[in-house]
């Protein structure tokens, strides 16, 4: 099929409405078919349309002073080799269901494509995630990296799910230890809460965010102190992450879940759910307003599978947390 390019758009005479009948290509007009940047390369690609005055060269040359095309472009060709139905959309592609086209069937899925590079403002991603799902679609970052491979992330944003009641914990008695404190009260904790860390067998070391939490929960008395002001004032002076972290350790506290440090992978807390011997997630607490670049995220996500633990990033709002869940997918 013969078509010819305006600006950066492709157009195509009335036949072009088998292409779009067909395999969900363009949009329809009475006239014809009107192709995006990324479908007008890639039917040239795969000798389905001549634009006049064109090659694939002289195109992806003009295209590709768009921003961001080549990536789209790649997210394209790639979703359109496994058989699905792509179009443009609200964020930068929806897909149609394997085997669905545009009359017949329904979009699964909204496409957001970037770089390895690019910055993930989280609350921004949230605001689209939220957009997608009220929209029932599944919403998917497609990072491409400079070697143009592409990665596919499912993105949620669902409430975390209460795993049981929050611990009862009887009055503590304990003494400073720097940032932490000391307590021979250990019978004041019930089985399986997970507190502490023991000295011997009648002490227990509290940790700063253990210490915070209990300060908070008002069973906690340390020894000099009037409701633990003194901590309270030394603890962000040693750690400048302490607000988000406490206000995700008491989050999931008050939750039934049992955060312990997760030091060892990089990130804030590992989690217990109940009374599951292995922790089930990792987590990172960040401010609502905070930015990662992509392959930080891709880094955590890459080694939460490689531990079988999910990778959620805690972002503390005001009126409560919003937990941002990242997962490699295969399309």
């Amino acid at each position: 099929m013969k078509a010819i390019r305006d600006g950066t758009s492709v157009v195509l005479g009335i036949d072009g409405h088998m292409l779009y009948d067909q395999s969900g290509y363009g949009r329809k007009t009475d006239d014809g078919l009107i192709l995006s940047p990324e479908e007008a390369l890639y039917l040239v690609l795969k000798t389905k349309i001549i634009v006049t005055g064109e090659t694939f060269e002289s195109l992806i040359t003009e295209f590709s002073s768009l921003s961001g095309f080549m990536r789209r472009f790649l997210v394209y060709r790639d979703m359109r080799e496994r058989g699905y139905v792509i179009l443009p959309g609200p964020h930068d592609f929806r897909v149609f269901r394997r085997g669905e086209r545009p009359g017949t069937g329904r979009t699964n899925y909204l496409i957001r494509v970037l770089s390895e590079r690019d910055l993930i403002t989280f609350r921004e991603l949230a605001d689209e995630v939220a957009s997608a799902s009220h929209m029932r679609k599944q919403f998917v970052l497609a990072a491409v990296d400079d070697e143009d491979e592409l990665t596919y992330y499912d993105v949620k944003t669902e409430p975390l799910k209460e795993a049981g009641p929050a611990p009862e914990i009887s009055p503590i008695n304990a003494i400073r230890a720097g940032n932490s404190v000391i307590t021979q009260d250990t019978a004041a904790f019930p089985d399986q809460s997970w507190f502490g860390t023991k000295l011997d067998n009648t002490r227990l070391m509290l940790s700063p965010m253990e210490t915070l939490y209990l300060l908070d929960e008002g069973c906690l008395t340390i020894s000099g102190e009037e409701n633990g002001a003194a901590i309270r004032k030394d603890i962000p002076v040693e750690d400048a992450e302490w607000k988000e972290k406490s206000q995700v350790y008491a989050y999931l506290r008050t939750r039934g879940h049992t955060p312990r440090t997760a030091y060892k992978f990089g990130h804030h807390f590992r989690v217990y759910s109940g009374e599951k011997k292995h922790s089930e997630l990792l987590v990172h607490a960040l401010p609502a307003d905070a930015s990662l670049p992509m392959s930080v995220i891709s880094r955590s996500v890459r080694l939460a599978h490689s531990v079988r633990k999910k990778m959620l990033f805690a972002c503390t709002e005001q009126n409560g947390i919003e937990f941002i869940e990242f997962a490699r997918i295969k399309l």
